[in-house]
């Protein structure tokens, strides 16, 4: 999969050369396949997140959105053209896209940024999407994958979905857009947050800064740990209840953080278990679970935060259940089941 990304990646910088759209820097892979505890499915999903840097002549706001009600962090990508003029002398630069864009068109017959892929001044999440699946399709066939797999882009309106298969198997790459915040391990991403989400909305996430976490925990813990097993375990069971899937996939990272290293030795299968699963009930009846990276003090350092998370007050994976009787009461017969 990062072969495939590598040399998508590679192919569309060429093709992009000269032009003043979002550059795209080296593709990451997270979550669960790369974690190594994919539950059972027919199709492995591995997903990769994209960064976008700006092209030359503009500039990326990171606006956060003060205006939400729920628990979760949105941001918005302002994007404004930048001054390439010599300091004392503004406006004398004739391919300074803020004091002479028509010329810069003229001269380049290229647009900005802001004509292209932005909803107003914001970078827009569904123009972004359609853009780079449009490069997919222009660009497939000069990669050395297309002589062994053929792809599909599946429909979706916040990544760009890929399905490969050849006579053998097949699998999907999930491909996620976002701009890193102050060279940390978060991102603001294209993730998908509900049918309601704008289209120039970008959720913050943390699957980059948990991935590199459990790649933390696997340099430190015994070669024959089970915390996988356990984690795989319990997600297989629950169905594709997403939501869960999250919150146990949170609550083992608690544990790992909290206990040593040699407890999680494989004879310590069931207790593993046995601890996941009342961490899970307590946290149910109490509607409140701490997520593990906005304001956990506890995190390796190699783990970069962003400042203003770094000071944050942790988030509650919970907050739903708080006033949702009905949502809370699904919850617990989810976990009864499981």
């Amino acid at each position: 999969t990062m072969a495939l990304m590598d040399n998508l990646t590679s192919v569309i910088r060429r093709v992009l050369h000269r032009t003043y759209y979002p550059i795209l820097q080296q593709a990451i892979g997270f979550g669960s396949a790369f974690e190594g505890w994919s539950p059972n499915r027919e199709e492995v999903v591995y997903r990769v997140l994209l960064p976008l840097t700006p092209p030359p002549g503009h500039v990326f706001y990171v606006e956060h959105d003060t205006n939400q009600q729920s628990s979760s962090r949105n941001f918005c990508i302002l994007v404004n053209l930048e001054c390439s003029c010599p300091r004392d002398q503004p406006g004398a630069n004739f391919l300074c896209f803020l004091h002479h864009p028509d010329v810069v068109r003229q001269i380049t017959r290229q647009p900005n940024l802001l004509d292209t892929l932005c909803t107003g001044s914001y970078l827009d999440v569904k123009k972004t999407v359609r853009w780079f699946c449009a490069l997919v399709r222009a660009s497939w066939r000069r990669l050395p994958q297309s002589r062994s797999w053929h792809y599909e882009l599946l429909p979706s309106k916040r990544s760009c979905n890929l399905r490969l298969t050849n006579s053998q198997e097949s699998f999907q790459v999930k491909v996620l857009f976002g701009v890193r915040r102050h060279g940390s391990d978060i991102f603001i991403s294209s993730r998908y947050q509900g049918a309601d989400t704008p289209r120039i909305m970008w959720p913050e996430t943390y699957a980059v800064a948990e991935t590199k976490f459990l790649k933390h925990i696997a340099s430190q813990a015994p070669q024959d740990s089970s915390h996988l097993k356990c984690l795989q375990l319990l997600t297989s069971a629950l169905e594709r209840k997403n939501t869960f899937i999250h919150a146990i996939k949170t609550i083992i990272m608690h544990l790992l953080n909290t206990l040593p290293a040699s407890q999680w030795h494989r004879r310590y299968f069931l207790l593993q278990l046995s601890d996941a699963l009342e961490q899970l009930r307590l946290s149910l009846e109490a509607k409140h679970l701490d997520h593990f990276i906005v304001g956990n003090q506890r995190l390796p350092a190699e783990i970069r935060l962003p400042p203003d998370m770094q000071r944050a007050r942790p988030l509650n994976l919970f907050h739903g259940l708080v006033e949702d009787p009905d949502a809370h009461s699904q919850a617990m017969q989810a976990y009864l089941h499981l």
